[in-house]
């Protein structure tokens, strides 16, 4: 599951549903909050929570809130009375410290309950098991961590996943976003360290391909539209969306915009487009024979003989070759999606000015 993060210390706004729509559209199912802004007015929390439960609800995702039990209880709300949460919208709760195992268990009866991925013990298991709690509506929720240098490491983290996913929990964490980014520091919201500053998908994948992870929710409130639209395709296409910018003056780009798939072969050094050299195309000349830096668009000429139109994305710095014309480059925001093209992946390459048209 993809989902996103809605924060109540902000005005729900037009722009707000506006965005749930757009991501929903694009493949997102959840939708997190958290109520734990004490210097806010809870009447403003009851109000945008409620409404934030019924857009969720309109739109068929589900609603993940973060609670203590001190928070729940001043909006109004109770362990004891599920229904009502779940009344308002609200389809689970990510439990904080402080909250016994024998409520999560109770709660865990009548709707999702998350935990703490990263601090929960055997021992918790154990008492979850003893106050019957229903494992199916179970899960384990990293945290995101806004402070540079604070997010977790990489390979404690697979190993705790690991261990989590034998338990039978589904495992989530958070990557960041890339247009509106959450106060006071607006350094990002991942779960990975490595992960700050990344490419929103290409931390989702790495997640869900490397990392054991199931679910990927979108930390900071918001993506931009080109990386919205890189979703949509990974999700509902299983395509990766290279946008490209092409090299001044060449004669080729049409030949290589469109759908490609890289072959099952999988090279090192470069993505190849399985079947380019069987499409119907012009001799190519030989054109722009430069240097080959990670993410050039490549087409070979007809100096290569029966390899002439092969297309290929470069994966790692390759000298000149007389022999290949280099057509475009993928823009630097994309270059880390490269590394996820692996055998077999669907992708497309998109010139720029049609991506922002579009």
């Amino acid at each position: 599951m993809f989902g996103v993060s809605v924060f109540l210390g902000d005005e729900l706004t037009i722009e707000t549903k506006d965005y749930l729509q757009a991501m929903k559209d694009s493949g997102f199912e959840g939708v997190f909050s958290s109520l734990h802004i004490p210097e806010e007015d809870v009447s403003q929390y009851v109000k945008r929570l409620k409404t934030l439960g019924q857009w969720a609800k309109e739109l068929g995702m589900r609603l993940m809130v973060d609670i203590s039990g001190e928070a729940l209880r001043k909006i109004g709300f109770s362990f004891d009375r599920p229904d009502e949460m779940l009344a308002i919208g609200i389809t689970g709760l990510r439990m904080d410290y402080g909250i016994t195992n024998q409520i999560s268990a109770q709660v865990s009866r009548s709707m999702t309950v998350a935990f703490n991925a990263s601090t929960i013990t055997k021992e918790d298991v154990e008492e979850l098991k003893k106050y019957n709690a229903d494992f199916d509506q179970m899960e384990a929720w990293h945290n995101y961590y806004p402070r540079p240098e604070t997010g977790l490491e990489k390979r404690l983290f697979i190993r705790k996943n690991q261990w989590l996913k034998a338990l039978g929990f589904n495992v989530m964490a958070f990557v960041p976003g890339n247009e509106k980014l959450r106060g006071p520091l607006f350094c990002q919201l991942p779960t990975l360290e490595n992960h700050r500053g990344m490419h929103p998908l290409a931390s989702t994948i790495e997640l869900l391909e490397e990392c054991a992870v199931n679910d990927v929710y979108i930390g900071d409130p918001t993506i931009d539209e080109r990386t919205k639209q890189q979703f949509f395709y990974y999700i509902k296409k299983k395509t990766l969306l290279f946008s490209i910018k092409e090299v001044p003056e060449t004669n080729y780009l049409s030949v290589i915009v469109g759908k490609h798939q890289n072959r099952w072969d999988a090279a090192r050094d470069v993505i190849r487009s399985a079947d380019a050299r069987f499409r119907t195309i012009p001799t190519i000349e030989p054109q722009h024979m430069d240097d080959r830096v990670k993410g050039s668009i490549t087409l070979d000429n007809k100096l290569y003989g029966r390899y002439m139109g092969e297309i290929q994305v470069v994966k790692r710095p390759l000298f000149n070759d007389e022999k290949v014309n280099i057509v475009a480059h993928v823009i630097p925001e994309d270059i880390q999606l490269i590394d996820w093209c692996k055998e077999g992946q669907l992708f497309e390459l998109q010139s720029i000015q049609d991506n922002e048209r579009g």
